[in-house]
């Protein structure tokens, strides 16, 4: 496996390197080894996102034989549970007791805001997103030292809402979401084209972690034309399961952690209510793209024993290590002169993703790229998620003028807002 091919170089020239004086003994060894450090969660909800995300990480240092710029890559694992103090402890350990040059984290959206917020005060050392979503993670008060090369969860749904109210003919929907940061932006991109559009949206949110859906599946609007379910790993599969116990037969439009190989590689009765839910994201498990092929054949031989597809947090935290191992080659493994060049290569890189798409950064050093419209289709027996519908470069503002969207607020359980009923 080789890494995905540089569209374009980044327009800078590195000079003459000057000498330094080492600090101590770990930064001198730090000049022939790289030390990254990981962060993902291997606990609570997201578990089996977080293991996957580890597969292909793991792949693409292989890929490398874990070498870059002619020094060894030495990659420190550590595991949070969804919660941003915990994720900031283990990036304090990373940092702190195993002197990492990088950290690639976190998986979930409040950890990632709490990450760009601890990134402030680090000097000479770079951390670059893993999976998490959040929309303010970059939008408002971005890091200088915090990188985003996947797309997140208000670009995630570009064109759903659209697609909910014109092409499904919902003018109602119930919307099921966990009550934390990611899922607020996930509303976000998905309301800000379905309210303009006439849309009535009943939200009910729970907690992460929540088992017992009973309540909410009790409030559900008897004239809703669908449920909009912005929940993922156990507790999209516990709301599943006990809405379709109780006879549930709306259709669901799923956000973008919903219709992953996470839950679809489960069994139970939660698989009636999933076939023909659509969706958007990153990611399709049936695409035709030879970069997708290629990277789906090498996934399976490399985890027999893996996902049938790899999930959308084994393709974001895959995406952010390429870029990181793509800038690493460009300035030849030199973290001098606390990462600067390092960091103005990262921050110029661009590429070809697993989907085929372009991904390059904004100002903010936030991804933009292609989002999909899916639909989970039966493929042979085996859930999967077809790409019917996609919407190119999509910037972190869904194209409005910048100035304008952040005028509309920071994404949150109140906002937006458009009625919530006929």
């Amino acid at each position: 496996m080789t890494l995905p091919h540089k569209r374009s170089r980044p327009a800078w020239a590195l000079g003459t390197t000057a000498l330094v004086l080492a600090l101590s003994a770990s930064q001198a060894f730090a000049q022939d080894v790289i030390r990254i450090g990981s962060i993902t969660t291997l606990e609570g909800p997201f578990a089996t996102g977080g293991q996957d995300a580890y597969r292909t990480m793991e792949m693409a240092f292989e890929a490398v034989d874990y070498t870059v710029g002619g020094k060894t890559i030495e990659w420190i694992r550590e595991s949070s549970d969804a919660t941003p103090d915990v994720a900031l402890a283990r990036a304090r350990k990373l940092i702190e007791q195993d002197n990492v040059d990088i950290i690639i984290g976190p998986l979930s959206g409040a950890e990632g805001i709490a990450l760009r917020d601890y990134s402030r005060t680090l000097e000479g050392r770079t951390i670059v997103n893993g999976s998490s979503g959040a929309a303010d993670t970059t939008l408002r008060d971005p890091s200088s030292n915090f990188f985003r090369f996947n797309t997140e969860g208000t670009q995630w749904m570009a064109g759903l809402g659209t697609h909910a109210y014109e092409d499904m003919g919902a003018e109602h929907v119930a919307l099921v979401a966990a009550d934390y940061a990611f899922p607020y932006a996930q509303v976000f991109g998905f309301m800000h084209e379905y309210c303009e559009l006439g849309g009535a949206v009943t939200k009910l949110w729970s907690p992460l972690n929540t088992t017992d859906f009973s309540s909410i599946i009790a409030q559900i609007p008897s004239d809703a034309d669908a449920v909009l379910l912005i929940q993922g790993g156990t507790d999209a599969l516990a709301f599943l399961t006990q809405y379709a116990e109780v006879g549930g037969d709306l259709p669901i439009i799923g956000g973008s952690i919903t219709a992953d190989q996470t839950l679809l590689s489960a069994r139970g009765p939660h698989q009636r209510l999933m076939e023909g839910m659509v969706a958007a994201g990153p990611i399709a498990d049936l695409n035709d793209d030879p970069a997708w092929l290629e990277f789906v054949a090498n996934y399976r031989e490399r985890w027999p024993d893996g996902f049938d597809s790899p999930s959308i947090h084994a393709f974001n935290y895959y995406t952010n290590t390429i870029a990181v191992l793509q800038a690493l080659e460009e300035v030849d493994g030199d973290l001098s002169d606390n990462q600067a060049a390092f960091q103005e290569a990262l921050a110029n890189v661009e590429f070809t993703n697993p989907m085929g798409a372009n991904v390059r950064l904004d100002d903010n050093r936030q991804a933009i790229s292609d989002i999909f419209l899916t639909r989970i289709v039966n493929d042979g027996g085996t859930m999967r998620t077809e790409a019917f519908g996609r919407t190119e470069d999509v910037s972190q503002t869904m194209g409005m003028d910048t100035e304008a969207f952040l005028a509309l607020g920071s994404p949150s359980r109140d906002n937006p807002d458009c009625p919530p009923a006929r």
